[in-house]
């Protein structure tokens, strides 16, 4: 084998990563600063991560079976899943992380307890990378330098990657995550048994929607706005707690957290034998804000590409080959960005159209085409006659909409 390859970040994108390179005998090194990583994160999956990923049961904390939506004017629409085997998996970041990251490393990748500082960039298409970082194996905060020299280097390091600032991958523009975990008694933690919740309106976010998602054995309540309102993000968190404010009575907060959530790709995600993947190549989906499964699915396809174009590291590979992972990406995921981005251009605007949005999610038909593409990652076409419906019941939902928006 000739072919070394640096993984920074074991996040589920770092780590799907790591474990498709290793799983092919390419020497791989997984670097993570702190192994015990808690990401701030609503912790929703769909339903193809858990087999296409093959996640065990344990990993699930909840198997949430019902959406409730609920309108800035408080009206409540109850969506539910009515296959009996379908649900949303609801996770903790710590263990989904720590569980991608370990059997990473049981197949072969090694683990670097580390903090990438620097990336030095070779003056041609062969000579290696070298990176530098602190070790901190020795449990030292402040760790031991070290360099390390590879011939690719994977940046899976999140929204505020130090890869990509070194490849010069170009800025983002981004959101602002708050969550508080809390902790409530039981007889108010029965109610969120298989239930989360969905709140929109000016008051919760004049961007995205408010969330209570549960847990083990408490609820993430959170919220989220774009960068230019981080200056109100506590006032928008104070929202949603009154929003959900009986429901959450006699909680107790055990964590608050905050994360940037990057608002569409980088301008360049792949420099020379720099490939970036996940928060840190601004794969998040607008609308949903969800970004573990394409964290972990945009860098099994960008390791399975090297696999590839590599024939399981017998050689370098080129930029160009690199590439190739980016054009099978967009033209698998571009079309759902797109929508998505629409969606949230029009139903996330006003609190009039936030109301039309919540209606909307009434109708049958459209709960079943966005299950079917949130759970699967595929959107199958209506046939016409409920294509017709579906865009006439926006319409009508968007005129009424300002009708009842407070």
């Amino acid at each position: 084998m000739v072919l070394r390859v640096a993984v920074v970040g074991s996040g589920p994108a770092g780590s799907s990563a790591a474990e498709t390179l290793a799983k092919a005998g390419i020497e791989t090194y997984l670097f993570e600063r702190k192994l015990d990583n808690a990401k701030p994160c609503g912790g929703a999956i769909p339903l193809c991560m858990v087999s296409e990923f093959d996640l065990p049961p344990e990993i699930i904390d909840r198997r949430v079976r019902k959406m409730k939506m609920i309108s800035p004017s408080n009206i409540e629409v109850d969506i539910n899943l009515d296959r009996e085997d379908e649900y949303i998996g609801m996770c903790r970041r710590e263990v989904l992380d720590g569980f991608l990251r370990d059997r990473a490393a049981k197949l072969g990748a090694n683990l670097i307890n580390g903090t990438v500082y620097q990336l030095d960039i070779p003056s041609n298409n062969t000579d290696p990378y070298t990176l530098h970082y602190a070790d901190h194996s020795n449990g030292n905060s402040k760790g031991e330098m070290k360099t390390l020299k590879v011939d690719v280097v994977i940046g899976a390091d999140g929204a505020n990657s130090r890869i990509a600032k070194a490849i010069d991958a170009g800025d983002y523009n981004y959101a602002i995550a708050f969550q508080e975990r809390i902790r409530l008694p039981q007889d108010k933690m029965a109610y969120y048994e298989d239930l989360a919740e969905m709140y929109v309106g000016k008051d919760v976010s004049p961007d995205f929607y408010a969330w209570v998602f549960p847990k083990h054995d408490h609820v993430a309540v959170g919220t989220g706005t774009m960068k230019v309102n981080k200056a109100i993000i506590k006032d928008l968190q104070a929202g949603i707690r009154a929003r959900a404010a009986r429901r959450l009575e006699g909680g107790e907060i055990i964590k608050v957290e905050a994360h940037p959530i990057p608002e569409h790709p980088r301008p360049r995600r792949v420099v020379g034998r720099v490939a970036l993947v996940g928060d840190a190549a601004g794969t998040v989906t607008k609308s949903s804000g969800e970004g573990i499964y394409f964290a972990a699915k945009s860098a099994r396809m960008c390791a399975e590409t090297i696999v590839e174009m590599t024939n399981a590291g017998q050689r370098i590979p080129t930029e160009d080959e690199l590439k190739i992972y980016l054009k099978r990406w967009d033209k698998q995921y571009g079309m759902t960005y797109l929508v998505l981005d629409i969606l949230q251009r029009v139903f996330y605007r006003t609190d009039a159209s936030r109301e039309a949005f919540v209606e909307m999610c009434s109708d049958k038909d459209v709960q079943r085409m966005t299950f079917d593409s949130y759970l699967y990652k595929t959107v199958v076409p209506a046939n016409p006659l409920v294509q017709m419906k579906i865009t006439a019941k926006t319409i009508g939902s968007l005129l009424r909409g300002h009708a009842l928006a407070p």
